[in-house]
């Protein structure tokens, strides 16, 4: 079995890797350090959660060891897709070159520009940058980038994802021909095939898993439920989401759940403490010193739900994860992947479970044909039952008023057919149209006048000649006649 000791890295380097834990290298870091040490183009494929990070760390480290950087010219580049992997990458470097005497600089969004520009000025070995902020110290004349020796695209598919790729290529010219180029990526879509072929000379291919795969160690299910009723779909997810959460229990130590909107971040986190869960959002509209001690909390321990858009879902490596929850379908199979890889992570078990309506079953079905293999589904443990009369339970008055203009009593019906019957026996009308009214006149008066005190009677119920109204005293001038009032 190869271990780091095997793989020519130096003394120093060595010690700080055993200090940190580490014996036995990954598969990637295995076949991506020996030819990083010699030299060559590195271009490494592997699954999140393999340890790409050291695979360019630990060479560049050694490397880096001989020589001395110039002031505005870093001799090192490290391109990151986000402000958080960019932070991660600068940790590795931190723990890993203790025994070196390296300078680093972290070139990201949501910190002052004077700090980064006092550490350029000085001179920096390894300059870690997401693409927009490192062209903005470039444009502002504040940075050279014709001393690079090293340069590593890391999570190059997020890249492509974030639009990034423009900016990469024009990064690339910026940079000496003579460069050594690491760039690593769990996918390899066309687009990123064809930068590879432009940038890269001749690079070594080290490809340790099936592209786009999920650990093995990572139990996955699926919840497939219907909503009850369209406008109710969010707070019904959040009942299942809720539910899952219940019956993990004790061993839901710590989880992330992953929504494709960040608006949507901001109303589970809330709905989750509103029901007593100790979570927080984390999306890139939040200020960077509230997302740095975010994870710093969820890293401690000190916070055991991480509500998160895919900001978090590449490079980010918490080792302890126990479950990943996707309260959205990814729109993109590959992002399915990255999600679900927070968990599991260096030999470690790990649970996902993904809710899905009716309206996301087709990105359900990419997920499985990316990952060649049918998602095991489980019952709704929320068992939110669909209501029998919807419109009677949400608007009761309404819906009594149109019933008792539309339906008629067997009472009414009776009169109505008596009242129709009574049309048809009236004698016929004259040439002129008159009708001849004969003694019918009084006869139909005295109906009509029976017909209304019917009405009348039928409205309200008989209440004798008392007075309703005024309690038990009646003062005595009400029952006096008008006539008698008067002359009194």
């Amino acid at each position: 079995m190869t271990k780091f000791s095997d793989l020519n890295l130096s003394p120093k380097v060595l010690k700080a890797v055993e200090e940190a834990g580490y014996e036995t290298p990954t598969p990637i870091q295995a076949g991506a350090i020996p030819p990083a040490l010699d030299g060559k183009d590195v271009l490494g494929i592997a699954q999140t959660g393999t340890g790409k990070t050291a695979s360019f760390t630990l060479p560049m480290i050694t490397k880096l060891a001989r020589g001395r950087a110039r002031a505005r010219m870093p001799r090192s580049l490290v391109l990151c897709p986000t402000r958080e992997l960019a932070a991660q990458v600068a940790e590795n470097f931190d723990t890993y070159s203790q025994y070196v005497k390296l300078t680093k600089a972290l070139l990201i969004g949501g910190v002052s520009f004077k700090e980064q520009d006092q550490l350029i000025d000085k001179g920096v070995d390894v300059l870690i940058a997401t693409p927009g902020r490192l062209l903005d110290h470039f444009e502002r004349g504040k940075l050279l980038l014709t001393g690079i020796e090293i340069m590593v695209v890391d999570e190059a598919d997020r890249m492509l994802d974030m639009g990034f790729i423009p900016d990469i290529e024009r990064i690339f010219s910026l940079t000496p021909f003579t460069r050594q180029t690491l760039f690593f990526s769990a996918t390899m879509a066309p687009e990123i095939e064809r930068i590879t072929n432009t940038f890269l000379s001749a690079p070594a291919r080290i490809e340790v898993a099936r592209q786009a795969t999920a650990s093995e160690t990572i139990e996955q299910a699926a919840i497939a439920f219907s909503p009850s009723r369209k406008d109710r779909e969010g707070s019904e997810k959040r009942a299942v989401l809720r539910a899952l959460l219940d019956a993990e229990g004790d061993a839901c130590d710590r989880a992330i759940v992953f929504c494709n909107r960040k608006v949507d971040v901001d109303i589970v986190a809330k709905s989750l403490k509103k029901y007593g869960y100790d979570a927080e959002p984390i999306h890139g509209d939040l200020d960077q010193s509230h997302r740095t001690r975010t994870l710093e909390g969820f890293r401690e321990n000190k916070i055991r739900i991480l509500v998160a858009s895919d900001v978090a879902a590449r490079g980010l490596d918490i080792p302890a994860v126990s479950h990943v929850f996707n309260f959205d379908v990814p729109s993109h199979a590959e992002d399915y992947v990255h999600r679900i890889g927070r968990t599991g992570r260096a030999g470690r078990s790990g649970k996902a479970f993904t809710i899905c309506v009716p309206r996301d079953e087709k990105n359900l079905d990419g997920v499985e044909k990316l990952l060649q293999k049918a998602i095991p589904r489980l019952e709704n443990p929320a068992k939110i039952a669909k209501p029998a009369d919807t419109t009677t339970d949400d608007k009761p008055e309404k819906s009594s008023r149109t019933r008792s203009r539309r339906t008629t009593s067997t009472s009414d019906k009776s009169k109505v057919d008596a009242k129709q019957a009574e049309v048809k026996s009236e004698p016929p009308s004259d040439k002129t149209g008159s009708v001849a009214l004969s003694d019918a006149s009084p006869k139909n008066k005295r109906t009509d006048t029976k017909r209304t005190d019917d009405r009348r009677h039928d409205r309200r119920p008989d209440r004798g000649n008392n007075v309703v109204g005024l309690g038990d005293h009646m003062p005595e001038f009400i029952a006096l006649s008008f006539d008698e009032r008067r002359a009194g």
